[in-house]
């Protein structure tokens, strides 16, 4: 694949939206534990009476009708870091290629699933909980999924790798000089962090824990999207979730 191909009709024009945000301050030292025990115990099953059932219809069946494998991408990194950015342009250019992609994306996932959560920590690792379960139903039914979260914290990316499967689960650090996140800033936020609107933001003054082995390291200052892509598709070849071109 080359860059050309992937910039041929890759956008379409933004369209201006109002949205309004509601943001809640939280301190992470309220929750005394480590992040793994904070994790477990919003995972605890509170049902009763239930039973796990199979399916007729295997994984392996529903991948060979895909002629794709599932796989979970995990983007994570700061806020404009470029993570939906490379999500988003990496869907488009499998879909052209052939493939079932999906794109989760953090703030999209407030609007409905998670509406009910907010930026404390314990709804943060709530968050990232939910997005790991949906994530592995969909790499269940042979979807290349994206997700695009600041995950800012280890443990919760890591139970959403072991909620996958470490063979099916990619991360992929956007790797991004917060320097750079801060001149963006998309949304407005790190204006409103600055100026104390917005508590326990994550890179102003909330810590944001890198990841120490990642699949893939990003940094969009110096990468565009569409070559973030080429390499991304490149990588899920190797690991032979895809076909390459002209296979």
């Amino acid at each position: 694949m080359h860059v050309k191909e992937l910039e041929c009709n890759a956008f379409q024009p933004l369209r201006t939206q109002l949205v309004v945000r509601i943001q809640l301050p939280y301190t992470r030292g309220l929750f005394r534990g480590s992040l793994t025990d904070r994790s477990q115990s919003v995972t605890k099953i509170k049902a009763t009476n239930i039973t796990w059932h199979e399916g007729h219809v295997s994984q392996e069946e529903r991948e060979k009708l895909l002629n794709q494998k599932g796989a979970l991408i995990w983007f994570t990194g700061l806020s404009g870091s470029g993570k939906s950015t490379i999500a988003y342009t990496l869907e488009h250019a499998l879909v052209q290629r052939g493939h079932l992609s999906y794109v989760l994306d953090g703030d999209n996932i407030r609007h409905g699933l998670n509406k009910n959560l907010g930026f404390s920590a314990d709804d943060r690792t709530e968050n990232i909980r939910r997005i790991g379960e949906v994530g592995k139903l969909y790499v269940d039914t042979g979807v290349i999924t994206l997700t695009a979260f600041i995950s800012p914290y280890r443990a919760d990316r890591q139970i959403a790798r072991e909620t996958v499967g470490d063979d099916r689960f990619f991360e992929v650090f956007c790797d991004t000089p917060l320097d750079v996140c801060e001149e963006r800033d998309p949304k407005g936020l790190y204006k409103k962090a600055r100026a104390g609107e917005i508590k326990g933001f994550t890179g102003i003054d909330d810590p944001y824990e890198a990841p120490e082995k990642p699949e893939m390291v990003i940094d969009t200052s110096k990468v565009s999207p569409q070559e973030a892509a080429v390499s991304l598709c490149e990588m899920l070849e190797k690991a032979g979730l895809i076909a390459g071109l002209g296979e």
